[in-house]
């Protein structure tokens, strides 16, 4: 079988999107990370044949070389996430020395658009992934790190909905009509800009549209001091919400870093905790670094808990002391910044690992107060 572009692929009840970045599971959307995907979507394109694991690592990890036994974590995570096939069997099966070959019956869909998502009942908004204008990796994670910062600020005002992380980071890269994006994602308001940060200053270029209509609603350029990145943040989420809810309301205070040597390595380290064992190791040196340059950074002892927990979940380390220890970094956590969704979500998980299921319903339901976007 030889793909089309745009095509889908349906297999047992799952429906796989490689250009839109989503697999469905009888319609409901299934938790897949990017390698994930890329693997799949290379075993599910051509069914039957056996790819070698150098051609697979290429598709999940291009340009860049990484050890064999992170195609095997990949792997097995996608068979876990998928379960057996209908027969009992696997959909991908293991060749000996050579590779993986996917074995379930595909029909491949053609590239027929799903309808569009009805508008939610408030104003909804996407914060497509900021453009770094340089192939630095260093400039490419800061733009990425203000993406997810703008996300996680505007997520903490109830009166908006705003798009997860996972769904717009599907779109980096690509070049799509905002209108198209908006339709796909189910929003009316597209929040798009760049960054770039050099000798201690950041430049920031941000507009907000309206993919209805295609107007400008608002859009701004800032040229500040590096150290001012946090009130340049703080303003843009103001701007939005003002812009898209008429007035200004007040957030709940958020923690911030004091170092911004801490932050960047948060920033880093967040997008290296679930690709492989070596990558979680690298993050745990980092989020360890960025909790003694700044002991009051909840965010660093949250990305730390989190690195702890899936070090026995995902990449066979013993369970103590990791979740002893992850509990108590997610419990610091939540003491320096109780209004933090995410802290709260972290902990709740643990604690329900615990089975104390009442503390954990207690957190989870406090994440959700706190930010119901997110949670």
């Amino acid at each position: 079988m030889r793909p089309m572009q745009g095509s889908r692929f349906a297999f047992g009840p799952f429906v796989l999107d490689p250009d839109a970045g989503t697999l469905l599971r009888d319609d409901d959307p299934v938790a897949l990370g990017y390698r994930g995907l890329k693997l799949l979507a290379a075993l599910v394109g051509r069914p039957g044949e056996i790819l070698g694991k150098a051609e697979l690592m290429d598709a999940a990890w291009p340009g860049t070389a990484v050890e064999e036994g992170n195609l095997t974590v990949q792997i097995a995570q996608l068979r876990k996430l998928l379960g057996p096939a209908a027969d009992g069997g696997e959909w991908i099966s293991t060749v000996p020395r050579v590779g993986y070959r996917f074995t379930g019956a595909i029909e491949q869909l053609g590239g027929a658009k799903r309808k569009p998502l009805p508008l939610p009942d408030k104003p909804s908004i996407a914060v497509l992934p900021f453009v770094a204008f340089s192939s630095d990796p260093e400039q490419e994670s800061f733009a990425d790190g203000l993406t997810e910062d703008l996300i996680t600020d505007l997520s903490r005002n109830a009166g908006l909905f705003v798009i997860a992380r996972n769904s717009v980071f599907a779109y980096k890269g690509r070049a799509m009509d905002v209108r198209g994006i908006a339709e796909d994602l189910g929003v009316r308001y597209l929040l798009e800009g760049s960054a770039r940060r050099a000798a201690g200053r950041v430049r920031i270029n941000a507009q907000l549209v309206d993919a209805l209509s295609g107007e400008h609603l608002w859009a701004e350029r800032f040229d500040r001091s590096l150290e001012d990145i946090f009130a340049v943040q703080d303003e843009v989420t103001a701007k939005i919400v003002e812009a898209l809810l008429g007035r200004l309301r007040a957030p709940l205070p958020r923690n911030r870093p004091k170092n911004l040597e801490a932050y960047d390595l948060c920033v880093r380290a967040r997008k290296l905790i679930d690709d492989s064992p070596q990558t979680a190791r690298e993050a745990h040196l980092m989020l360890t670094r960025a909790v003694a340059l700044d002991p009051d950074y909840a965010e660093a002892y949250r990305w730390l808990a989190m690195n702890h927990w899936m070090g026995w979940v995902h990449w066979g380390e013993p369970i103590e002391p990791n979740r002893s220890v992850a509990l108590e970094l997610a419990r610091k956590a939540v003491a320096i910044d109780p209004n933090d969704a995410g802290c709260r979500w972290v902990l709740a998980n643990l604690l329900a690992y615990e089975r104390r299921f009442p503390e954990s319903d207690t957190e989870f339901a406090k994440a959700f107060e706190f930010d119901p976007n997110e949670a």
